[in-house]
Order: structure tokens, then sequence, then C-alpha cells
């Protein structure tokens, strides 16, 4: 067993892209190992700053979307990152000694600045979002950080930042091991228009949009632009429903034949899209009814946030006690 932790960011519902590429990652670890799941706000506020109306909503809705894909508080502590202090605690102690130089070569800061000129990044805080990434994971000691190849230079500096920490303040010791960078393959999951799945593009799949609202959406996505008629053949790797189809259809044989189908122009992309509708709805229809029972008891989510701060503000309150002593701070 090995300790985990993983965070996103509450800027709205979750999509299916979501779901695939990390979600059904995480429920499969928190059989074995002991997990860290948190929705962390501070981030979200370093780029949305200007705008925090929707911050505790989209928390919730974060939350719904955990539980609804079989996330379990009974073997994973689910908490929102600012009702555990010791986040920002750490934040603060390690970007005492976090050069500046390493957060400017970020390279994920760089390609951010360009992209969200609509708003103002040229904050303090924005520029130092990968040390409280840092705080959060070394907060936990975490052993493995599963992530995708783009934030694989985020967990190198959490490491730099450990190592610096340990030769620092370790006394020949180490406070904090320095996390594995575990890379997760994610599937692809296009979103209705064939680009990257994602909200800001108004292509996703939701995970909480009930299976009408996902036929309707599935009903209109674009296909393998080859395929003008019905009967022009296909090629399935071009299309974005066969990245979904893969996906979700678990019947190797159905697939078989609907590549097939494809490239001989023997199905249509109704065809294809029906047998796509049919297995989405299958696969969906239970993660929705959990996050119904879930959305109807807001007490219980409240609830499950709370014992999942304490459980994880016990660890964290061990580890800046830690840090208290390393930095050779007065202790009461």
């Amino acid at each position: 067993m090995y300790r985990v932790f993983s965070g996103m960011r509450p800027t709205g519902r979750l999509h299916l892209g979501h779901m695939a590429g990390a979600l059904t990652n995480w429920v499969n670890l928190q059989d074995n190992h002991e997990c860290y799941y948190s929705i962390v706000d501070w981030h979200a506020l370093m780029s949305d700053y200007a705008d925090p109306g929707k911050l505790g909503g989209n928390s919730e809705e974060i939350l719904l979307d955990w539980l609804g894909v079989g996330l379990d508080p009974g073997k994973c502590a689910l908490f929102v990152q600012s009702h555990v202090k010791e986040h920002v605690e750490l934040h603060m102690a390690l970007s005492l000694l976090t050069p500046l130089g390493w957060l400017e070569r970020n390279p994920t800061y760089k390609e951010q600045i360009v992209n969200l000129q609509n708003k103002d990044l040229s904050t303090y805080g924005f520029l130092g979002y990968p040390v409280l990434m840092a705080s959060d994971i070394l907060l936990y000691k975490a052993h493995k950080v599963p992530v995708g190849e783009d934030q694989s230079a985020h967990l190198e500096l959490s490491r730099e930042i450990a190592r610096r920490f340990n030769h620092l303040y370790g006394g020949g010791g180490e406070i904090f091991p320095e996390p594995e960078t575990t890379l997760t393959r994610y599937p692809k999951i296009p979103g209705t228009d064939g680009r990257k799945m994602s909200k800001s593009y108004g292509n996703a799949l939701e995970i909480a949009d009930e299976i009408p609202a996902l036929e309707k959406k599935i009903r209109t996505m674009k296909t393998d632009p080859a395929r003008e008629r019905r009967t022009d053949p296909g090629e399935p790797e071009k299309c974005p429903v066969w990245d979904l189809q893969k996906f979700f259809n678990p019947d190797a044989a159905q697939l078989g034949e609907i590549s097939s189908g494809c490239r001989s122009a023997g199905i249509g992309c109704i065809d294809c899209k029906k047998y796509l509708i049919a297995h989405v709805a299958e696969h969906m229809a239970p993660i929705q009814a959990r996050r119904r029972r879930f959305a109807s008891n807001h007490d219980e989510l409240m609830d499950i946030l709370r014992d999942g701060a304490r459980r994880a503000g016990e660890f964290a309150a061990r580890t800046m006690s830690e840090v208290h002593d390393a930095l050779g701070m007065l202790r009461p």
C-alpha cells in the first residue's frame, strides 16, 4: 500500500473525459491504497480570483460527480483543500526556498499566460501555483501521484522542492519523500466537435447529463469527414465516435463488426451512434442514479467533506509538526 494524492479544480461540472482519464483510475486506486482526493479551491482562485461567485457551487458539483462515478468516502478521504489549513501553511514554507527561476521556466505557466489572455494572470499566486501543488502532494507524503504527461513537469518540480527542503532542513534525513510520477495513459475522449473534450469549447458530454441529453449530443457528433454519404467507406481511427466506442463498448465482437462495417460502408454513422448510445446509457445509468441520490441529501454531502477534512487534517498536522521542528520554530 502507498499513499496517493490527487485533486481537481472546481471550475464546473466534470465530463466523460475526466471520468475516463482520471476518475476511473482513482476509483481503482482506492481499494488498495491510502488515498486523499481534494477539491482544490485555492487553485481555482489562482486563475479566477476576480470571479469567485460559483466556487462553492462548483465544489459541490465536483463532489457529486466523484461520488457518482464510485469514489467511496469510506475508502478514501474526500475533502475541500481550504478546509485543511495546513495546505497554505506548507505553501508558505516551501515558497521561501523555491527559486524564482524554477517557476518562470515552467512550460505550463508560459502556455497559460498566452492562452488565457482574457484574464489578468500577472499575479504572485498564479506564478507560484506549482508550489501550492507541491504542498498538496508533500503534505501527505504521497509516494505516487497519477498524472497525465501534461502534468509531469509539475511533479518534477515537486520532487526538486522536496529534495531542496530535505537538503536544507533534513539534517541528513528525509522529511519529504520524493513523489514518484506515475504517468497515466488517458483514453482519447473527444468532444462532440472532434476536438479535445472541454467545457470551454462547449463540446462536453457531462457526467451529470441525463441520458436523453447524452443521446442528443451523441447524435450530433462529428464523424469521419470522408463519409459524406451513407455509401462512402470510412476509417474508424479518424472518427471521434469510434474513440468513444473503444471506451464504452465492452463487446469486442461488436466492435469488430462496427470497425469492418465502417470501412466497407456496411453500416452508416447513424447505426454506429445507436450502438454507442446504448452502451453509454448502460454505463452511465447507475452513475447518475448514485449522483441523484447524493444530490438529494445536502447534509450528507457536508458530512462527507467534514469527515474527509478531519482525516486529511490529522495527517497534515503531523507533517506540519515535523516542518516546524525542522525550521527551528518555537513551539508552545
